[in-house]
């Protein structure tokens, strides 16, 4: 199967969307793992922040497949749960949770970019 490489307004979301899917897939990784920790309920938080950045991050990744219209407005949405989900991973010692962490931050960082380049600064 041929992958499609995404244009909108003239500028390629390939690497976005894959960054995104990577976040998202990390981020259930990361949940999955906590639930399998001891003292689960210290981590019930950055289990609920996993899943939602998870969810947002992949529903971002199909808008932007879908060249939808409020795409871009996601990125915004995805700035603020990804520096969420970073930030309370990183509160954790477990392996999953600083990957997790790193990978927020990356993701993060990819919408601000996408976001700061659409707006043409």
């Amino acid at each position: 199967m041929t992958q499609r490489i995404h244009n909108h307004s003239g500028h390629n979301h390939h690497a976005l969307i894959n960054t995104l899917l990577e976040c998202g897939t990390t981020c259930e990784v990361c949940a999955a793992d906590c639930l399998d920790e001891q003292q689960i309920e210290m981590l019930a938080k950055c289990i609920e922040l996993d899943r939602d950045c998870a969810d947002i991050c992949y529903l971002t990744a199909k808008l932007l497949i879908r060249d939808n219209q409020i795409a871009h407005k996601m990125l915004e949405i995805c700035v603020e749960i990804c520096g969420k989900c970073a930030d309370e991973c990183s509160k954790h010692e477990h392996e999953h949770c600083k990957k997790c962490a790193e990978i927020c931050r990356k993701c993060r960082q990819a919408c601000i970019d996408h976001i700061n380049q659409i707006q043409g600064k």
